[in-house]
């Protein structure tokens, strides 16, 4: 059974993503003080709200050195819609600085009529650089977004996935390295969402 640490700093929709990854099998276990990670195989960073409140939490927990020490070990973790924006170094919707595990900026969707933000409903992910999250030949995925920004990876290979919107593609997806983040919410897009959730911890179970 994979053991996996859900990291709890107080805005993150934790119960939706703890029921979806015990539905694959995982043992959850909710993580609110560093010490807790070694127990776990991987690592899950979810988030719900504004960038600058939720490092401000981050830090507040403890848990920041200990993230960033995790992943420069080159251990797995997931990040989910603000997890994501929280992976890179800065955002335009605040100024703190971000985790910097990623390099690259969150910058806010494009305004555009008729294209009202925040960004939601069900989108299909548009192909990027095959990972473990969504390799080569993947089946079409239509997956559930709530979001007004978005990734601008410095290295834009680490892009696994977009989508559409306003006729441009944003970052949907990324992987580098152990870390792994999605825009979109996987625990809330039926069978895509839990296809690649079980890719992911398919991959974990490999790295074991």
């Amino acid at each position: 059974m994979t053991r996996i640490g859900l990291i709890d700093y107080g805005m993150g929709n934790l119960h939706s993503v703890q029921r979806a990854l015990e539905r694959l099998g995982c043992e959850v276990r909710i993580l609110q003080q560093a010490e807790a990670l070694e127990d776990c195989q991987a690592l899950v960073l979810p988030g719900v709200g504004a960038f600058d409140p939720a490092m401000e939490r981050l830090h507040a927990s403890g848990l920041v050195p200990a993230i960033k020490a995790w992943c420069n070990a080159g251990r797995p973790l997931l990040g989910i819609c603000l997890g994501l924006q929280l992976l890179f170094e800065s955002s335009d919707e605040g100024s703190a600085s971000g985790l910097g595990l990623l390099a690259g900026h969150i910058a806010a969707l494009p305004k555009v009529p008729g294209h009202p933000i925040p960004h939601m409903g069900w989108e299909a992910l548009i192909p990027g650089t095959p990972s473990p999250l969504l390799p080569e030949g993947s089946p079409d995925s239509w997956v559930y977004f709530v979001h007004s920004f978005a990734a601008q990876p410095t290295d834009p290979s680490c892009i696994t996935a977009s989508v559409s919107f306003a006729g441009q593609a944003v970052t949907a997806a990324v992987w580098q390295g152990s870390v792994a983040a999605c825009q979109f919410h996987p625990e809330k897009s039926s069978e895509a969402g839990e296809q690649l959730l079980r890719r992911w911890l398919n991959w974990v179970e490999e790295q074991a």
